[in-house]
């Protein structure tokens, strides 16, 4: 089995609100484009703290990460921030991992977004092609 890697859209949706508002200073809304690893393991999004340091995120609260080899850590939870991935997307908090870490893409992202990972070939896709279907029982 491989690794997935995508391509992900990152937004402060806070720096977003000013500028559709028109209200605040006129500096522009923070976003980048990074490489992420789809991550079935993991149940948040990870970003890595330089890239939450340049989106301008607020770290609000910490928590403990269990990584596979079964070490556990105490890490930043920050946000809110803009994810887009395969045309579709949403807004949620992220664990601030180290500088220069590798981005994770965990199951909220996928489960939220509707997204099909197929490690076989490498794929990400949604499991519907115009929206998400997301079970509410």
């Amino acid at each position: 089995m491989g690794e997935i890697v995508v391509t992900i859209g990152l937004e402060n949706p806070i720096d977003r609100g000013i500028a559709r508002r028109g209200i605040g200073s006129q500096d522009p809304v923070r976003r980048t484009h990074i490489d992420g690893i789809v991550d079935t393991g993991a149940v948040p999004l990870v970003l890595p703290q330089n890239v939450v340091e340049r989106l301008g995120l607020e770290q609000f609260r910490t928590v403990v990460v269990t990584y596979a080899d079964e070490r556990k850590e105490e890490r930043p939870v920050a946000g809110p921030v803009t994810i887009e991935v395969c045309d579709r997307s949403m807004t949620t908090d992220c664990v601030v991992g180290p500088p220069l870490s590798e981005p994770w893409i965990g199951q909220v992202v996928l489960a939220s977004l509707d997204l099909i990972a197929d490690c076989t070939n490498r794929t990400l896709t949604p499991r519907m092609p115009d929206y998400p279907l997301l079970n509410l029982k």
